[in-house]
């Protein structure tokens, strides 16, 4: 059937794309949005740093738990009304933070940002069904990688506002963003009709929210609580139970939460480990540039930026990652996306060696976060095309909602590993223990080793037979068919 006779295509694609991929960055910068205010965090709140830490970890574990599930709800009953659950989650919760200078309501608020993160697989669902083909590729590459460009340009954005008005200012901002992306959703996505007939697991769900919860917290509270500390081992210990009897579950129920036999098909399985190795690499760069940028000059290698100036030299970062998606496409229609995916990788682990030559100046800092965020550009617009041509339309929404949470995990084990590398080894400057530059080094080998791991993983995933052209050709007209006048 010709593209033209599609009722599910949009007939204003541009304007979809731009919606949806607005909206992706929006709900990105929920990411990065409270990292100005973590020094300031125990005073404003009058908490401990250890309490306070949880603003970060609520939203983690929150979009950890939602993604996958949000995008199995978006499969079954279409992605557009999930689209805006989350939203109004997201504005509920931005309006919480808002309103509130106590610790408690304050993580509430954080847990239902969170929320907002399944926005980005659920666009991806959309762009499939509505998007003319010739013009899936770039789109669906675009709402990819806004996942990492809200979280590049989330840093300056927020040292601004934080710098220039009270603290709650942040909030105010993303309740903003967050009503507006339900009005544009409810007024210019179309309703896509369901791909899946299945119903929800509750049990399956409530199983992977607690295999979810009890690794990230060990990942991500291990450090502080020690990695061989008895709560640490015990939510490691407990989680691979849990993720055991998941799996045994999801097996044997009609509808399972995650369809485990089509998640270890080889293209997904290697899809979604290279995206963890890509997630740790370009969490990395966060946490990395930002410290070389900060640190004063007295260390020998700090460049001495206040955190606006560090800010603004990390923003074009997310620039390069929003330009390079594009032309990542036009790569991925002549090439293939797991050559497209092998090159972003290869220009990540490269960008990070020669970051070792350019640690000298903020412009130095630029160009080398530059080249990892077109890398992390390429990588990412590549995801969503290998696992699409992996999977049949019925789980489109679920298994973008699996890869990214792959790439949620990847970046949780970075600011573990990166933030265990940076504060093991350092040097002493007034009296207090900053990363040192042997420190700082290791760290960026540690990230360009995880791209170089990211590069050979892609090399495994097998390219799209004749046969899954095919399938991907009948999930259309099924889509078709079920939207016809």
């Amino acid at each position: 059937m010709p593209a033209g006779d599609r009722t599910t295509v949009n007939r204003h694609p541009g304007v979809l794309v731009a919606v949806l991929a607005a909206a992706g960055i929006s709900v990105s910068l929920m990411q990065t949005l409270i990292i100005p205010l973590i020094p300031e965090l125990p005073t404003l709140l009058q908490t401990s740093p250890a309490n306070a830490s949880w603003t970060i970890t609520a939203t983690l574990l929150t979009a950890a738990v939602a993604t996958p599930v949000f995008g199995r709800l978006g499969d079954m009953y279409g992605p557009k009304p999930i689209l805006m659950a989350c939203a109004i989650a997201l504005t509920v919760g931005s309006l919480v933070a808002a309103l509130t200078s106590s610790l408690l309501p304050l993580i509430i608020g954080r847990a239902l940002q969170g929320f907002g993160i399944p926005i980005i697989p659920l666009g991806i669902s959309v762009l499939r069904s509505a998007v003319p083909p010739e013009k899936v590729g770039s789109a669906m590459g675009l709402m990819s990688s806004s996942l990492g460009v809200g979280g590049a340009l989330g840093l300056p954005l927020s040292a601004v506002i934080a710098e220039n008005f009270d603290w709650h200012m942040l909030f105010w901002v993303s309740a903003g963003l967050g009503a507006l992306g339900l009005v544009l959703f409810a007024t210019l996505v179309p309703a896509v009709p369901a791909t899946s007939a299945d119903r929800l697991d509750p049990l399956g769900a409530l199983g992977l929210a607690a295999g979810l919860i009890a690794l990230l917290l060990a990942i991500s509270k291990g450090s502080s609580w020690g990695w061989t500390s008895a709560i640490t081992l015990g939510l490691f210990g407990g989680s691979l139970v849990t993720f055991v009897l998941f799996g045994f579950w999801q097996l044997r129920v009609a509808s399972p939460t995650v369809d485990l036999r089509t998640t270890a098909r080889r293209p997904v399985l290697t899809t979604n480990l290279a995206s963890i190795a890509v997630g740790f690499s370009l969490f990395a760069m966060s946490l990395i540039a930002p410290q070389i940028l900060e640190l004063p000059s007295e260390t020998g290698y700090g460049l001495g930026q206040s955190l606006l100036n560090t800010g603004l030299w990390m923003a074009p970062g997310g620039l390069a990652m929003m330009l390079s998606s594009p032309i990542a496409a036009r790569v991925a229609a002549v090439r293939g996306p797991r050559f497209t995916l092998i090159v972003g990788a290869s220009i990540v682990a490269g960008g990070y060696l020669a970051g070792l030559w350019l640690m000298n100046s903020a412009w130095q800092l630029c160009v080398f976060n530059v080249l990892v965020s077109v890398g992390v550009g390429f990588a990412f617009s590549s995801l969503p095309a290998l696992i699409n041509a992996a999977v049949p339309m019925s789980e489109t929404a679920a298994a973008n909602g699996i890869n990214a949470l792959a790439r949620s995990l990847g970046t949780s084990i970075s600011s573990a590993v990166i933030g265990a590398v940076l504060a093991a080894m350092t040097t002493t400057l007034a009296g207090q223990q900053v990363p040192s530059l042997a420190g700082l080094r290791a760290a960026l080998l540690i990230a360009a080793g995880a791209a170089l791991v990211a590069a050979l993983i892609a090399l495994a995933i097998p390219k799209p037979d004749a046969q899954s052209v095919d399938d991907a050709a009948d999930d259309l007209a099924l889509v078709t068919d079920r939207s016809g006048p």
